[in-house]
């Protein structure tokens, strides 16, 4: 029986390198260094492999003394030390990873007696100029940065333990499997990608040239953890260093043709000097530098990427491909695999591929959140939003009307579920999005439809504080918790819009509605303010300035409801636009009618609504009584039966009249 201790089994190289071992050694029994809160993953992992029973958690840490240990390891033959912070980009702090942790894995395999096999890097070659060979290593090289530094100084530990038997082994830049494209992160070339995916909105027959920059060595993960394991049961290679490169290192030419190939971009047909890639790659003063690490950001690419993008070193491999003779292991080319590569990456690595629409509709798959979603245009909406194949999450407080809306939808062959929130309260709609997203993972969209209306003149408001503040905590705070409390996953997906139903009036500022026009112009300008801070992040804001729509909020006004009036399901069209087309506004006609008056002729404005404010007063419900003469009941007005709204007045005929000649935004 062959035991072995592994650390870093659990990291993108260790789950390509231990199923391949348990195959090759069938009576090999694998400890695995794992952190306690790694233990159970490492369970998952081991589940999946075939002999997955014969590996075993060996808990403790890299970077603690002793790896933290709490009694005597295994007796081991092997000790494959894999575990290390593999980023260009890390600082000094991966010194405790790949520095001490090498030490304390050198000090314990030596201990027991174990061959150390160190899975090292070519970093260790710095900015060695000109060919490398396996058996070299100090040749007086500087290290650009701290990974090629602390790659160079763990390797030397290993070399120069005493008693220490060692095999080290040299990987190229990693890149996915050759067969599935399988990666675990964004590094290395991976960070130029997205402009690559930017360049492949253009016609793929624009013919475009390369800047001649050099070479680069990239290699599949598959082959790494192939040539690992044939390596370290090889016979009599103790104290070999073995370089797992490409033989040919690949022209940057070459790697951008063949993932220009992949993603339907230009491909490159002739090469530029290197003169015009010296002022990206080389800067020449302190702004320039600023000026590009700028841009860079904007792309995602870090400049210490672009900064090592192509190598001054060649790497010999000749011990390499001496010892892996005959195991039909080899490096494939990269053009053999780079579509692969990209499906992969566009499919599961892509930060903006949740921007990405489904080929089926815009919204088909879409998990979209719409509140106020029991009556109404929220009613509406969701039936609507449902039909072109989103899930809807529908908030609302009544239960009953809830579970109606959730069954009809249903019933229609739509997905849809109901949860019971009171947006003005903080507690109910924190515990609701934790549910929603524990249930449904993410949120896509957000449709903040819930709303207050109350229709009083001022002179009518001065003791009632409270209509302010009940309009406000539904209208404006409601709708902001909503958008504060989802912006987090957003964030981290690169995806979101919001759609907010604001109003007509917020536009024209029609008299008698001060409490909620205002509650509507404070989530208008938060929108707009914080749609300029979200925008690189993917997300996105919609604002609809609904007219009157045919639903129980209007009834109280009765014939003082002035204007067009639309159903339910026309607003649901408007909606669904703006989920789909995500404009920045939707504007109705008689709106922007208003907006142009207060740009150019406010006063003018001012003395035409006046007449407005004096032909209709404030109606009977909003006095406490009903049109008959009795008190107005308990019921809110969201329970009571829409009446049909009345439209009567010359004004209300002129008005409509004029707003045919007046376009709205995106109407």
């Amino acid at each position: 029986m062959s035991t072995f201790i592994v650390t870093g089994g659990t990291g993108f190289l260790g789950r390509n390198v231990l199923p391949l071992l348990l195959a090759r050694v069938p009576d090999a029994q694998v400890h695995v260094l794992v952190r306690p809160a790694s233990a159970a993953r490492l369970g998952r992992l081991a589940a999946g492999w075939d002999g997955g029973d014969r590996v075993h958690p060996l808990i403790g840490d890299l970077t603690a003394p002793g790896l933290g240990l709490d009694g005597p390891p295994p007796a081991a033959e092997h000790v494959l030390h894999l575990g290390a912070v593999y980023d260009m980009t890390a600082g000094d702090e991966q010194s405790s990873t790949n520095v001490e942790g090498t030490r304390a894995v050198a000090e314990l395999t030596e201990r027991l007696g174990a061959t150390m096999h160190h899975v090292s890097s070519i970093a260790v070659a710095g900015d060695y100029p000109g060919g490398f060979t396996e058996d070299d290593f100090d040749r007086g090289q500087s290290f650009p940065t701290a990974y090629h530094r602390t790659k160079f100084e763990a390797e030397r530990l290993v070399r120069e333990t005493p008693g220490l038997r060692w095999r080290v082994y040299r990987p190229a830049a990693v890149v996915g499997d050759s067969t599935t494209g399988e990666m675990d992160k964004v590094d290395g070339p991976y960070y130029l990608f997205p402009a690559i995916a930017e360049l492949a909105k253009l016609p793929s027959r624009l013919p475009v040239g390369v800047p001649s920059l050099g070479a680069t060595n990239l290699v599949p993960v598959d082959y790494v953890a192939q040539a690992i394991v044939g390596l370290m049961l090889a016979p009599g290679r103790d104290g070999e260093v073995f370089h797992l490169v490409n033989p040919e290192p690949q022209p940057m030419r070459e790697v951008y043709a063949a993932l220009a190939h992949a993603a339907g971009a230009p491909r490159p047909v002739a090469d530029l000097p290197e003169v015009v890639a010296a002022p990206v790659l080389r800067p020449p003063t302190r702004a320039a530098t600023a000026a590009r690490d700028l841009v860079l950001d904007r792309l995602g690419i870090p400049p210490v990427i672009v900064d090592h993008l192509t190598l001054p070193t060649v790497f010999d491999s000749t011990r390499t491909q001496q010892a892996l003779d005959g195991s039909g292991i080899t490096v494939p080319p990269f053009g053999s695999y780079a579509d692969t590569l990209w499906r992969y990456w566009r499919g599961n690595l892509d930060p903006n591929r949740h921007r990405r629409d489904d080929p089926s509709g815009p919204l088909v798959g879409r998990h979209v959140i719409i509140t106020g979603a029991s009556s109404g245009i929220g009613r509406a909406s969701a039936r609507a939003v449902a039909a072109k194949g989103a899930t809807v999450l529908l908030i609302a407080r009544g239960a009953e009307e809830l579970d109606a809306t959730v069954a009809e939808i249903r019933a229609e062959g739509g997905r849809a579920f109901g949860y019971r929130c009171d947006v003005t309260d903080g507690e109910s709609v924190d515990r609701t999005l934790e549910t929603i997203l524990d249930a449904h993972d993410h949120v896509d969209m957000l449709v903040n439809n819930a709303g207050r209306s109350i229709r009083r003149g001022v002179f009518a408001s001065t003791d009632r504080i409270h209509d302010y503040e009940r309009t406000m905590a539904v209208n404006y705070f409601g709708a902001v918790r909503l958008i504060l409390g989802l912006l987090p996953q957003m964030r981290a997906r690169r995806f979101g819009h919001v759609v907010n139903i604001s109003s007509a009036a917020v536009q024209s500022h029609t008299p008698r509605f001060s409490a909620y026009v205002a509650s509507k112009a404070a989530l208008d300008g938060f929108t707009d303010t914080i749609a300029s801070e979200t925008l690189s992040t993917g997300i996105t804001f919609t604002t609809i300035h609904m007219p009157l729509v045919e639903t129980p909020m209007i009834t109280p006004s009765g014939k003082a409801n002035i204007g067009r009036v639309i159903s339910p399901e026309k607003a649901a069209a408007m909606v669904v636009r703006g989920l789909v087309e995500r404009p920045k506004r939707i504007d109705d006609p008689l709106g922007t009618l208003g907006e142009y008056g207060h740009v150019f002729a406010p006063g003018v404005k001012d003395r035409v609504l006046h007449q407005m404010y004096r032909a209709f007063p404030d109606s009977p419900a909003s006095k406490g009584v009903t049109e008959s003469g009795g008190a107005v009941t308990a019921t809110p007005p969201a329970a009571a039966p829409a009446a049909k709204p009345r439209h009567n007045s010359t004004v209300s005929k002129v008005g409509r009249r004029i707003a045919r000649v007046v376009p709205g935004t995106h109407w």
